[in-house]
């Protein structure tokens, strides 16, 4: 089955830049190595910006990871800037807010994942504190201060997946927690 794409009906991004803070180069990150904004929760359209700024800096994006409590789909393979990015997820393992890349020198990123319905100014305090090498606290940690501020939106805290859901146990466990992604992503707010 062949299935075409019409220019008129495929997301397409409205600015292609990464809304990206990282620590100075040098200089030794706190627990994050900065932050990350994206425009919307879909990953086929926001990670190609994001793998295009990073590459530049320091390699090709071979490998991402993320929590599907903040993706409603991730999937296997993004193909980004003449390359394919693979991607996989944890629930447990991982930070709600987190975005773990890997590149070819070897290298790991862990980047804040801003929600994108952030307000700017709100965005550009918290993109600036996990880049700040003498930050020390968790991606979660920062939100949840911005949340208890009352500052981070009406879903900074609720729509989340359990963190004690139990690893896998058979075939179907990874298409239920998709399952649930999707349906609690699909209360989100639309971002402008």
């Amino acid at each position: 089955m062949t299935t075409t794409l019409d220019r008129a009906t495929t997301p397409t991004a409205t600015d292609s830049t990464a809304r990206l803070s990282l620590t100075p180069s040098g200089v030794r990150p706190g627990r994050l190595d900065g932050a990350w904004w994206p425009r919307s929760r879909d990953l086929l359209l926001e990670l190609p910006a994001l793998a295009a700024e990073i590459d530049g800096r320091w390699g090709r994006i071979t490998r991402i990871t993320v929590n599907p409590a903040q993706w409603p789909v991730i999937p296997r393979r993004i193909a980004v800037t003449g390359h394919t990015v693979h991607a996989g997820w944890f629930t447990i393992e991982q930070d709600l807010h987190v975005i773990t890349v890997c590149s070819y020198a070897p290298r790991r990123l862990n980047l804040l994942v801003v929600p994108p319905q952030t307000d700017a100014v709100e965005a550009a305090r918290l993109m600036a504190e996990a880049a700040d090498p003498a930050n020390t606290r968790t991606a979660s940690e920062l939100l949840a201060a911005e949340s208890s501020a009352g500052a981070a939106g009406p879903d900074a805290g609720s729509d989340f997946l359990p963190s004690a859901v139990t690893p896998s146990t058979g075939l179907g466990e990874a298409d239920r927690r998709a399952d649930l992604a999707r349906s609690r992503a699909a209360s989100w707010p639309a971002t402008a």
